[in-house]
């Protein structure tokens, strides 16, 4: 269990809304989550040429959309001590006294049951089992065993976020085949230079905390570094899919342009001093620039995946 020290007599209690039980969920994590799951969705359908309902489709991608958010409630229960310490959460639901964290613990198991029944009634129990993993990933492995234990929490836990392609594969045909597992590459590789960009700007909040985030243990130099490297690696990692037929010439040429830009910001992150005791406002922006192109990136390649597969416009340069 959590070491949590809040109490009703240590918060500004409010009543609760509508609106703070949905942020329980971490919508913009939904948002994300279901993109690249509805992208994996239609790439399996147009790649193995198996048609799925589209009513059980939808029914699928709910699916995931509620094992997220499941995910992001387990997160926010079991986190809400550093919650409270961090200016950036401090006004979440639960460290905010809107929201009691045994609500948001019954939220997330409940939620988590409900979705991955869901996800097998509408599809196959292959994908129910992988939703139940991710959940068990994001709300335990990452959050109770990762995050405060070691800096390297951001990398393995990585892997959560990385299972919603995969699971709708999955859904569609029953199988993993190595073009899902690609595209939970792309997402795994991508996640640590996303996150260590706003940790650069956002590492005073983690000390606080205690918790182990890179630039916290290792400093801003490293961390600046590390984006570099993994972006490195990131960019021809985005070209593969072309390689293999899952991606076509619209992808390929998205994935090329967005992987430079992404390299480029790397770089310049590298040559500022963005997160060290001297760094200025912009730096700052700067780090969240990178933050920010991150995102793009990720859209920018689902995108094109979703486009050329839910279009027609896939023309691939080589044979699947």
């Amino acid at each position: 269990m959590s070491n949590l020290q809040i109490t009703p007599d240590t918060l500004a209690l409010r009543p609760a809304t509508a609106h703070d039980y949905f942020e329980l969920l971490k919508p913009r994590i939904i948002f994300l989550v279901v993109f690249t799951g509805l992208a994996g969705l239609v790439a399996a359908q147009g790649i193995s040429g198996v048609s799925m309902n589209p009513v059980l489709a939808a029914i699928s991608v709910l699916a995931i959309a509620v094992g997220s958010g499941a995910a992001g409630a387990l997160n926010m229960w079991y986190d809400a001590d550093i919650d409270a310490k961090m200016i950036r959460t401090s006004t979440r639901p639960i460290p905010s006294g809107a929201v009691p964290r045994e609500e948001a613990l019954a939220l997330g198991l409940i939620l988590s049951g409900a979705s991955v029944l869901l996800m097998w009634m509408a599809s196959n129990l292959l994908a129910a089992v992988l939703l139940a993993v991710s959940i068990a990933y994001y709300g335990w492995f990452y959050t109770m065993l990762l995050k405060r234990r070691t800096s390297q929490n951001i990398v393995i836990g990585g892997a959560a976020g990385a299972f919603p392609p995969v699971i709708a594969w999955a859904a569609v045909t029953g199988t993993t085949p190595p073009d899902a597992w690609l595209l939970f590459a792309i997402i795994f590789v991508w996640t640590p230079p996303h996150f260590w960009a706003l940790s650069l700007v956002a590492h005073k909040d983690y000390e606080r905390a205690g918790v182990p985030m890179l630039p916290v243990v290792h400093g801003a130099a490293t961390t600046r570094r590390q984006i570099l490297y993994y972006t490195l690696l990131l960019a021809p990692l985005g070209l593969v899919p072309v390689a293999t037929g899952l991606g076509g010439l619209l992808y390929g040429l998205v994935a090329l342009g967005a992987g430079a830009g992404f390299v480029w910001f790397a770089v310049r992150l590298l040559r500022s001093v963005a997160g060290d005791p001297d760094a200025g406002d912009a730096e700052r922006k700067l780090a969240m620039g990178t933050f920010g192109f991150s995102i793009l990136y990720l859209f920018l390649l689902f995108g094109a995946l979703l486009i050329e597969h839910a279009t027609g416009l896939h023309f691939p340069l080589v044979g699947h």
